[in-house]
């Protein structure tokens, strides 16, 4: 980069910018990294559908007090803001491949006008799985969210409900369980649950599992109240909630790496320790990686140690 009237420009070689750093996602973890890489004085681009990730959905409830949350979104807004004027190093598009070939990466978007770089950071996050239910986009974050983990200590001498049968959705309803007054666990499948998690399950006083049910629709009055349930066997039933917790699992961001770096079995890019992927080069952090936990704040970490070993990755090169 160069200093030009104040700003970091890139530097053209042979009429084409040739960046550092490619960072491609614009939540938390893409965010950080940016901040970092330019700190660092990297010639870094950033391109995402969007800024702020999973930062733009957050949980209200109508006597939520805003200490009881630890919120990441003050610090990404704070970096937000940091990148606000760098217009010139950031584009709102989507990503539809990223290629490489020998030592450079090409990072195609819906245009088709691609950039090149170094290296790249791939922080493009997850999707939830939704239910597909009436009511479930309306009362997305009004007392409906898709992470337990996050919202389950504002929920203490609440009702509320869980729905799913995987892992997810046992170790949600066991979180629940410490602090809710009601748990109901909502699980289509009628094969017993004989996981350890399960078995906690069966002994807390505060769980409700409804077996066999299949959700119908999830009600309210401007924020979630009421969850509908069906039985194969045609009983219904509408149960009073104060939260309702869909834990159906994530889906990674991953497509546009799969013919580049190592996936596990749910699609996550895997890395190590300093967000290495198997691609030399690739680096990947937050939600679309292997890392544990869906948090703000464990994003923001990962992609500020994602921007470091990119660095180090430069330094060696």
């Amino acid at each position: 980069m160069i200093l030009v009237a104040g700003q970091w420009l890139p530097i053209l070689m042979g009429g084409k910018i040739m960046y550092d750093l490619i960072i491609v996602g614009g939540g938390p973890a893409g965010l950080t990294a940016a901040i970092y890489a330019i700190r660092k004085r990297l010639n870094v681009f950033l391109i995402s559908l969007d800024l702020g990730g999973k930062t733009n959905y957050r949980m209200n409830l109508p006597d939520m007090e805003t200490h009881q949350v630890i919120r990441g979104v003050e610090i990404v807004e704070k970096f937000w803001r940091e990148l606000d004027y760098l217009e010139f190093a950031r584009r709102l598009e989507q990503v539809q491949t990223i290629e490489k070939e020998g030592g450079t990466f090409r990072v195609v978007p819906t245009s088709g006008d691609a950039v090149e770089g170094k290296c790249v950071i791939l922080a493009t996050g997850s999707r939830v799985r939704q239910l597909g239910v009436p009511g479930e986009d309306e009362f997305i974050g009004q007392g409906l969210s898709y992470s337990a983990i996050s919202y389950a200590p504002l929920f203490f001498g609440k009702q509320t409900a869980v729905v799913g049968n995987g892992e997810l959705a046992l170790r949600a309803a066991n979180e629940l369980a410490l602090v809710a007054e009601t748990v109901h666990l909502i699980t289509h499948s009628q094969q017993p649950l004989d996981r350890s998690l399960a078995q906690r399950l069966g002994t807390a006083q505060e769980v409700v599992l409804w077996e066999g049910y299949m959700v119908e629709e999830i009600l309210g009055d401007g924020f979630a109240k009421q969850i509908v349930v069906r039985a194969a066997d045609g009983d219904e039933q509408a149960l009073e909630v104060d939260g309702v917790f869909i834990e159906l699992g994530l889906i990674p961001n991953s497509n546009v790496v799969q013919s580049l770096a190592d996936l596990d079995d749910q699609g996550r890019v895997i890395v190590d320790n300093v967000n290495r992927t198997s691609c030399p080069g690739l680096f990947a952090a937050g939600d679309v990686t292997n890392a544990y936990a869906e948090q703000v704040l464990i994003a923001v970490g990962e992609g500020a140690k994602a921007a470091l070993s990119a660095f180090d990755y430069l330094l060696s090169a």
